[in-house]
């Protein structure tokens, strides 16, 4: 693929991003806090973009979403998970929100 085309991808990629940002904030503004990794302050700031400054944003040529997991042990385990389907979700919301913890606990460490 050329590099115009994955830089399109990418902006695409931004803009849904983004959109499903503010979606989540005003649905569940708790929630999505908790499921972004973001606090108070970046959720007012991202709840208040308008449609212009989204688009603007967007056409980074940088990914402004990135994979939750630090270490590839936390994808491999949801990944290979062998338990009951039924409890996978559970599994993965568990090891997403010890990464949010951990991370939150070292940064206060500092």
């Amino acid at each position: 693929m050329q590099n115009d085309g994955i830089l399109d991808e990418i902006q695409e990629i931004n803009l849904s991003y983004l959109l499903l940002v503010q979606r989540m904030l005003s649905e569940d503004r708790t929630t999505a806090m908790f499921r972004l990794k973001i606090d108070e302050s970046m959720a007012d700031l991202l709840a208040s973009l308008s449609v212009k400054q989204l688009s603007q944003l967007s056409r980074t040529n940088q990914l402004l979403c990135r994979l939750c997991f630090d270490e590839p042990d936390q994808l491999m385990k949801l990944t290979h998970n062998q338990r009951e389907q039924g409890l996978s979700q559970t599994h993965a919301s568990l090891l997403m929100a010890s990464s949010t913890t951990a991370g939150a606990l070292s940064a206060q460490g500092s």
